[in-house]
């Protein structure tokens, strides 16, 4: 039998068995490898690949869903890769052209680089806000802002879990759920006796990617970035919502540098639910 091109070769299901393929996929096109990233949205969400005759996989993608199990009230695409070995063949277009299809009338999210941007468009998707990556070195302020942060504890899931809902507007249990896990840090701010705040940071490479930032105001915000970025010696990486341009310009001021912009684009809806005020960063780009 003739071995089907990869233009036409069945897309499936990833499992974590694949997680080493598709960290060499991302390495394949320049993203660092990432397997900690892969592995946390292999189980908490769904991955979707095109598998390479000569071994490994020519495409790949993961899907994050949130809200009831059975009627999703958001899902969130990322990690869309493509070899380079096969790229400008439209494997990319057929790859979310599934995506899409399966996920039926869930509304969608994606963060888009400028170089993804104008496939997402032309399969319907609308730019919707803009996120901004920054990174480096974190120098502390001299003075702390007040603000009291401490570890989270077992006891705060719950309240965290009912504050993430209220602010990303959809209810991502299972993700909140698996942060001790996967990230380094887990904090939470108070005020007025209960928690107003929470963050983590979780190891990515070189770095710790704090994430996901979820906060009453900017100060608060401010609060739990200082408090991840003094208990690690790594640099620190985050992806903003530029709209709160005045957290963006403390950080640089601390020594963050904006390193890539990119598009948030949605599809169904015409704009993200929840509270975009007290949501400063996703988790990670990919899962929205």
């Amino acid at each position: 039998m003739p071995t089907p091109s990869p233009a036409s070769a069945p897309i499936r299901r990833l499992t974590l068995r694949d997680l080493t393929a598709c960290a060499d996929l991302s390495e394949d096109r320049g993203w660092p490898r990432e397997e900690h990233k892969w592995g946390f949205l292999l189980t908490a969400g769904k991955g979707y690949g095109i598998d390479d005759p000569g071994g490994g996989l020519v495409a790949a993608c993961t899907v994050t869903e949130y809200g009831p199990h059975e009627q999703p009230s958001l899902a969130a695409i990322g990690m869309v890769l493509v070899a380079e070995r096969h790229a400008r063949r439209g494997i990319g277009r057929r790859l979310m052209r599934h995506v899409v299809a399966a996920l039926g009338t869930t509304p969608l999210t994606l963060h888009a680089t400028p170089f993804g941007r104008p496939l997402y468009e032309e399969l319907g998707f609308k730019v919707t806000g803009r996120a901004l990556m920054v990174r480096g070195r974190f120098a502390p302020a001299g003075s702390g802002s007040g603000i009291a942060t401490r570890a989270a504890t077992a006891e705060d899931l719950t309240a965290i879990v009912r504050l993430d809902e209220e602010v990303f507007g959809a209810d991502r249990t299972h993700i909140v759920t698996r942060l001790p896990a996967f990230a380094d840090q887990l904090r939470v701010a108070e005020g007025g006796g209960r928690i107003i705040g929470y963050a983590a940071a979780w190891p990515n490479m070189d770095t710790h990617v704090v994430g996901p930032l979820i906060a009453r105001d900017t100060e608060t915000a401010k609060a739990l970035i200082a408090s991840l970025a003094a208990r690690t010696d790594r640099p620190v990486r985050t992806d903003i919502d530029a709209r709160h341009e005045e957290l963006l310009a403390w950080v640089q001021e601390r020594g963050l540098a904006v390193i890539a912009p990119n598009a948030v684009m949605t599809y169904g809806i015409t704009d993200l639910p929840g509270d975009w005020n007290r949501r400063f960063a996703p988790v990670t780009v990919a899962a929205g």
